[in-house]
């Protein structure tokens, strides 16, 4: 029950959609509503209001952190009471995650992950994250392809993790939510194949983005 109880959690938490949010807030148009439709930081840039991305990507990640912190904590103070691991830890990772792909809170459809795992990550051991998002920013300083560095950061994340802290409950989190975001950027895939995707800051080239 108590697993339950931290996976709904986490996935609560996961759900709100800061994208939507912020936007809402400073009178901004829906980001799903322009550009790749996509509730993200990325595509909130391209309202042209920067405030407004940064408040989105701060927001996504440090849910994504507070959820794993939260259960941290709890595994760490009640462990015993309560007969949890540390498997709950990647549980939270997980049901965060998941719960800013497809949030209850806005008809299941929600942004890729970026900015949550980020989160996550940290919350988990900051080296990881700090890890990660150094290969995030090297991809996108040099070809400046907000997709392109999550992916590549998506793919070196469960190695980091896994040369750094060995394999464990976490490692599987992190692995799963690497596939997960990977799937959520399919069609960024093919579309930086075919030269249609749009660079950080850029507006999108069509309306499939």
């Amino acid at each position: 029950m108590i697993y339950l109880f931290i996976a709904a959690l986490a996935y609560g938490i996961g759900s709100i959609s800061f994208a939507v949010v912020v936007s809402a807030v400073m009178g901004l148009q829906d980001p799903r509503r322009y550009g790749s439709k996509n509730p993200g930081a990325t595509n909130v840039l391209r309202s042209g209001n920067q405030l407004a991305a940064v408040l989105t990507l701060i927001g996504d990640a440090l849910k994504g952190w507070l959820a794993v912190w939260l259960t941290a904590k709890f595994v760490h103070y009640f462990a015993s009471q309560y007969e949890v691991g540390n498997e709950a830890i990647g549980l939270a990772a997980m049901a965060v995650f998941v719960g800013h792909l497809w949030p209850v809170f806005f008809h299941f459809k929600g942004g890729k992950g970026v900015a949550t795992a980020a989160g996550v990550l940290f919350a988990m051991h900051p080296i990881l994250g700090m890890a990660t998002a150094a290969s995030w920013l090297i991809m996108a300083f040099f070809f400046r392809y907000s997709s392109l560095a999550a992916l590549v950061a998506a793919i070196f994340a469960p190695f980091y993790e896994v040369f750094m802290f060995g394999f464990d409950a976490n490692s599987i989190a992190v692995l799963a939510m690497s596939v997960l975001l990977i799937f959520r950027h399919r069609s960024n895939i093919q579309n930086l194949f075919v030269g249609k995707e749009s660079r950080i800051g850029q507006k999108p080239k069509d309306k499939s983005l």
